[in-house]
């Protein structure tokens, strides 16, 4: 007879002792460890144990791609979604996951059988969304939160695809830790493995996530699944953007930039224009960067304000950049170029709502930041990119051809590169430190 076992599991990170304690030792989280009873099992006869493989005797297979045909979505999951994959899309809530899932649902209800199922929204509340997004396609959807009913529901049709939105309000009735619990959310995502990997389902979770990724469960999914992508942007801007962290069939780092209408999500084609649309004339402060996000050029500005302070501690924000970087930067700009930022508040923001990383922006935020403090613009249609050390080199950057390719296509008539890039052209100036390059802006 199968004995019932006791265990305490942390709701925050999953840790589990035989016994209560008002604080997990894992996480230092208190009054977290909720009570559950296992059924213990003797350990099943195996009757054939696998074999072991050579490496050199393994054969390579290629998955099919699912292409839903939104160019870039595709874009991001590295050519489409990959038959049979699990794969998980986070983001802050009201982002717009859900709105690009029902778009992706009705473009590969044309091709494959597609089952949504919503474990937040009602079906009416689906049809509303829907209608304003003008969906034509006859997907199928489940509305339920009870995993046991999911599950027999896709052993019986069997669909192509699965969007579970969201793997957070699904629970299972064997597992003692509320719904959206660590808990529960790693047993569901388990089980959903379990179940649709040896039957070719291809399956996308959403997960909701705060600004520091804190709240239950994508962050600990990470290994789980075969692909990680958050969606980007601010909820008080139109851009939105999809930026892969893993992909285990495709490059990690890409991107898919969509502009938020009332009829949904649309791809923006041409995002560097976009994003420069309003960028203002001789500002100072101002700069232009080409950066590379996944496979793609981009141009961003980036803006840098400079004001006395009020108070006597100066203030240091930034919004899209490193704020450990932009004191570095500041750093070396005062120890190489003489130019002292005591006593100022400084503001750095990448305009369109962007988080980019790259180093390759140092060159530019290092001007913009000279241009503030001076009050005098750069040169009217200057790009610059370039990594800066901290003895106030201009380090190479990558693809330092494609950045000049697309500031050309767009107009712009000077770039200011490192030196050991080596670029040619009547249009590029070839700089090896931040001394050069502002002597070359200020000459």
């Amino acid at each position: 007879m199968a004995k019932q076992k006791t265990t305490y599991v942390c709701a925050q990170c999953s840790y589990q002792t035989a016994k209560w304690l008002g604080q997990c030792p894992e996480c230092g989280s208190w009054e977290s460890l909720n009570e559950q009873h296992k059924t213990s099992k003797k350990r099943a006869n195996l009757e054939k144990l696998p074999e072991t493989l050579a490496f050199q005797a393994i054969t390579t297979t290629t998955g099919q791609r699912i292409s839903c045909g939104i160019a870039e979505f595709d874009r991001v999951m590295g050519g489409g979604l990959m038959q049979g994959s699990m794969v998980l899309l986070g983001g802050e809530p009201g982002i717009g996951k859900s709105t690009i899932l029902l778009q992706v649902a009705n473009a590969l209800a044309r091709k494959y059988q597609v089952l949504y199922v919503s474990a937040e929204e009602s079906a009416a509340q689906l049809k509303m969304r829907g209608n304003r997004l003008q969906l034509d396609q006859a997907f199928q959807v489940l509305v339920e939160t009870r995993f046991e009913i999911i599950e027999e529901i896709l052993l019986k049709r069997l669909p192509d695809v699965v969007i579970i939105d969201s793997v957070q309000t699904i629970g299972m009735m064997d597992v003692d830790n509320v719904v959206g619990s660590l808990s529960q959310i790693k047993e569901v995502t388990a089980r959903l493995l379990q179940l649709c990997k040896p039957r070719n389902m291809t399956v996308v979770l959403v997960g909701h996530i705060t600004k520091d990724g804190s709240i239950a469960g994508p962050k600990s999914l990470e290994h789980m699944v075969d692909g990680v992508f958050y969606f980007e942007g601010d909820t008080h801007m139109d851009l939105r953007l999809i930026r892969a962290q893993k992909n285990r069939f495709g490059p990690t780092g890409e991107m898919g930039i969509w502009r938020m209408t009332g009829k949904g999500l649309e791809e923006v084609e041409n995002p560097s224009t976009v994003l420069l649309a309003h960028r203002p004339d001789n500002a100072p402060g101002s700069v232009v960067v080409p950066c590379i996000e996944g496979s793609r050029p981009l141009l961003i500005e980036i803006q840098v304000l400079t004001s006395q302070s009020a108070y006597g501690t100066s203030r240091r924000l930034t919004n899209g950049i490193d704020s450990n970087r932009l004191a570095m930067l500041m750093a070396v700009m005062e120890k190489h170029l003489g130019i002292h930022s005591a006593g100022l508040d400084v503001f750095a923001n990448v305009v369109g709502g962007l988080n980019v990383r790259e180093p390759a922006l140092d060159l530019g935020i290092i001007m913009a930041l000279v241009s503030s403090i001076r009050g005098q613009s750069l040169p009217t249609g200057l790009v610059c990119f370039g990594e800066v050390g901290l003895v106030g080199e201009v380090r190479a950057v990558r693809q330092a051809d494609v950045r000049i390719k697309e500031c050309r296509r767009l107009g712009f008539k000077h770039m200011l590169c490192p030196q050991d890039d080596k670029l040619e052209g009547k249009d590029i100036q070839n700089v090896s430190t931040v001394a050069d390059a502002a002597e070359w802006c200020w000459r």
